[in-house]
């Protein structure tokens, strides 16, 4: 069985990198290939260790960080895009990656370390609940559902909420009070009569703009019909009735104090 030598508590070369970057309190994507290589051989020289497979691993990092170190003394290589590449770029990416690593490892421990305060117990189902069995098998219920099935149930339940719907007092719309002012109304109808003497029922209350100005004339030629200042015919059921004016004027002020 190999035995596994750490240096410094140091477990492999990115762990050591990683501390020597925080040790010089560097920016991890802006690394200082030739003070991190000089510091790295430091500690490489000074490794006692006889196990090879250790050994190599810091020496193929200490390879790459001359490498890296070589190529950024030459020009920078540019990529297809026309952008400078970085030799330290792929180097980075691995740190960063065993950072992450690292330090979930961490968390993960930690999680373990609070875990052993923790007491379970097996679940105590009654008896009654383990023998449950739902009354309607879902699993028949819906074997032969398809897309065609489900639209089908969804067209159905529209509907049914449509016939829910009252056809008449779903139509009515807001109730506005409609405001007529009185005085001002007699005196447009009693213009009315004065200019024209005979007229009918249907020309007079084609001159009113809403049911209300209507209801309301019509009143008022009610009135006038009491105190006799007009006089109404109708030939027959179905015609229109004609009215006439007789002494409006006289009747006028009778009108007004009533």
């Amino acid at each position: 069985m190999a035995l596994e030598v750490k240096l410094d508590a140091f477990e492999g070369p990115l762990d050591l990198l990683l501390h020597l970057i925080e040790k010089n309190k560097v920016d991890i994507y802006d690394i200082p290939i030739a003070e991190i290589t000089r510091q790295y051989m430091e500690y490489i020289k000074a490794m006692e260790t006889e196990d090879m497979n250790v050994m190599s691993e810091f020496l193929v990092m200490a390879a790459t960080l001359l490498d890296i170190k070589c190529k950024m003394l030459l020009p920078a290589e540019v990529n297809e895009e026309g952008e400078e590449e970085d030799p330290r770029a792929e180097l980075v990416e691995k740190l960063i990656e065993y950072k992450m690593c690292k330090y979930m490892s961490m968390e993960l421990k930690d999680m373990r370390f609070d875990a052993d305060k923790h007491m379970y117990k097996n679940p105590t189902i009654p008896k009654e609940v383990l023998e449950y069995k739902a009354p309607v098998n879902y699993d028949e219920l819906l074997s032969d559902a398809n897309l065609e099935a489900l639209s089908r149930i969804f067209e159905e339940v529209l509907k049914r909420a449509e016939d829910k719907i009252d056809p008449i007092r779903s139509k009515f719309g807001e109730i506005k009070k409609e405001n007529v002012d009185l005085e001002k109304k007699q005196e447009v109808v009693f213009g009315y009569l004065r200019s024209h003497k005979h007229c009918s029922f249907r020309n007079l209350l084609s001159e009113q703009r809403s049911k209300m100005d209507t209801i309301v004339t019509f009143l008022i030629l009610l009135e006038l019909i009491k105190i006799s200042a007009v006089v109404v015919k109708q030939e027959s059921e179905n015609d229109d009735i004609d009215i006439e004016c007789v002494n409006i004027d006289d009747n006028l002020g009778m009108l007004l104090e009533s």
